[in-house]
């Protein structure tokens, strides 16, 4: 029997998750007593923690902001599919893409002003309620109201959430004597802005001609290789900025990110809204061994590539990927169900990014995050799509879902998840006085590693109680 009942992008959900919790994790790992290197970014190695752009190498923490890119140009099908296809005008809908954006760089501007560690660099209780009282004007202001919710309590409630933020900035200064600047913001959502807002508009003009992406990345390409080109028009394209603080074409090349979310969105898009037959039990059975060798694949493949890029193997990083694609693809030519077919089309995409990228290995000094390289934009693609096919196998083939329940509401709620930290977890700490017992601890690494991992933890649960009330951000 045959059901057209779309179903829901949960493997999607569970990879935007697993990006937001480790882009946490990493950020609250104490650094009193450092973690081995792979524990940190590659640039920035233990134990002094300085930034050195000459060293190549990747590691776990170097994953994370490329999968939540990569997630968010995947969800670009699922948000405006619907509506092109009921024929919402397109203004409507370039308005709502540009809106977007404004909001994200207010989200950027407005956090970065309210995080404690921001104020100073050691909180005090006026900082860290600070803190919560941004918290929960971010509420007021992002909240996605119920249907049910008229435009009677909807409006005020934002005028009052403006409002508040808007009078909150304005009497708070900072170290250096400084108040409110468009130059404080969170590089992170400065950036997701830049590639939300056009990537977007590259989705809505390619959505009937996929096959010209391909053509964008070759002109972002080209312009990313004759950027430095002294007095070229490149250069200046570059450069030219009419709100530095809110735009840059330097942040664009995250694009080479989201363009191959948007490719591999669009197949997930399809099979997920395909008519799928209905379950049967035996049918699963079959092709649940194959499908279980399948990710451990996946799964060997991320981190064999992270390792050996780390420890600079690179030729034997090549080689081993190469038999472990293969494999996978033995697997899945003797696999017959729709899903397969699926999984087949995402893990050619897959198998061709991580070959370019580790094609261009040698170029640019050898793959780094910072400052990102093409090897390390066109790995990354590779990486995530293998991640998704292996939170898809354990959530649509083996019926796992409840074992990544959590990633899959903190990827539904990301924007709370990424600032509950900071302003929520941490001050809750503080008022209880849980840094004063784990300064009495020895020092250990296994303390600051425990410290971020509670963090998480609370952070995971923040995201995933305000999923479960039906209490979304609209960023």
């Amino acid at each position: 029997m045959i059901t057209d009942e779309p179903r829901r992008a949960d493997a999607l959900d569970a990879l935007r998750g697993l990006a937001i919790l480790l882009m946490i994790l990493s950020g609250a790992i104490h650094y009193r007593v450092p973690l081995p290197a792979w524990m940190y970014h590659a640039q920035v190695p233990p134990p002094d923690f300085i930034f050195t752009p000459d060293l190549p190498g990747i590691t776990w923490v170097d994953l994370v902001f490329p999968f939540f890119l990569f997630a968010m140009g995947a969800a670009f099908p699922f948000a405006l599919r619907k509506k092109t296809d009921t024929h919402t005008p397109m203004w409507k809908i370039v308005f709502q893409i540009l809106q977007r954006g404004v909001l994200l760089v207010w989200f950027a501007v407005f956090i970065q002003h309210v995080k404690p560690y921001s104020l100073h660099a050691e909180p005090t209780m006026l900082d860290w309620l600070t803190g919560l009282l941004g918290f929960a004007l971010l509420f007021a202001m992002f909240i996605r109201m119920p249907a049910a919710a008229t435009r009677r309590v909807a409006v005020p409630v934002k005028i009052i959430g403006y409002g508040a933020s808007v009078l909150l900035l304005a009497m708070l200064t900072y170290p250096n004597g400084s108040g409110f600047s468009t130059g404080r913001s969170d590089i992170i959502i400065i950036v997701l802005a830049n590639t939300a807002v056009f990537g977007s508009l590259i989705w809505l003009w390619t959505r009937n001609a996929p096959i010209l992406r391909l053509g964008i990345l070759g002109l972002l390409l080209a312009l990313r290789l004759t950027q430095s080109v002294d007095g070229s028009w490149n250069q200046w394209l570059w450069s030219m900025s009419p709100v530095p603080w809110a735009y840059k074409l330097y942040y664009l090349q995250y694009l080479f990110i989201v363009i191959p979310g948007m490719i591999a969105g669009d197949l997930m898009y399809a099979f997920i809204h395909a008519p799928q037959p209905e379950p049967k039990t035996e049918p699963e059975r079959a092709h649940a061994g194959s499908m279980t060798m399948l990710l451990v694949l996946m799964l060997l493949i991320v981190a064999v590539t992270v390792t050996g890029l780390f420890l600079r193997f690179t030729t034997i990083t090549l080689i081993v990927d190469a038999v472990y694609a293969a494999c996978a693809f033995y697997l899945l030519s003797r696999e017959r169900a729709p899903i397969g077919r699926h999984y087949t089309e995402l893990l050619c995409w897959a198998a061709y990014w991580l070959l370019l990228g580790l094609a261009f290995e040698a170029f640019e000094g050898g793959i780094k995050k910072d400052r990102s390289t093409l090897s390390y934009y066109f790995v990354m693609d590779g990486l995530a799509i293998m991640a998704y096919i292996a939170f898809s196998i354990a959530i649509d083939v083996l019926r796992r879902g409840r074992a990544v329940a959590s990633l899959v509401r903190s990827g539904q709620n990301p924007m709370i998840a990424y600032v509950a930290g900071s302003t929520v977890v941490m001050p809750m700490m503080a008022f209880v006085g849980t840094d004063g017992l784990i300064a009495a601890i020895p020092p250990a690494p296994w303390v600051g590693l425990a410290k971020g991992l509670f963090i998480t933890v609370m952070v995971a649960w923040i995201a995933g109680f305000c999923t479960k009330k039906r209490l979304f951000w609209r960023t």
